[in-house]
């Protein structure tokens, strides 16, 4: 699974970094993704995350 943020969309809340702090950081006003892979044990926090994003900026592919 490989995940990715819509920059343009991210309005920068968090939560997917709460939800996630493995896979999304927040190191300014936008959210960037840890990872190029998502390992197998956080796959379910990841589509946690994206559907709890309030603007579905988070792109998940599998």
């Amino acid at each position: 699974m490989k995940v990715s943020i819509n920059k343009e969309d991210c309005v920068g809340c968090g939560l997917c970094a709460d939800d996630c702090p493995d896979v999304f950081e927040m190191p300014e006003d936008i959210v960037t993704v840890k990872v190029e892979e998502v390992p197998e044990n956080l796959k379910n926090a990841v589509k946690e995350a994206a559907e709890n994003c309030p603007v579905d900026a988070i792109i998940v592919s599998e």
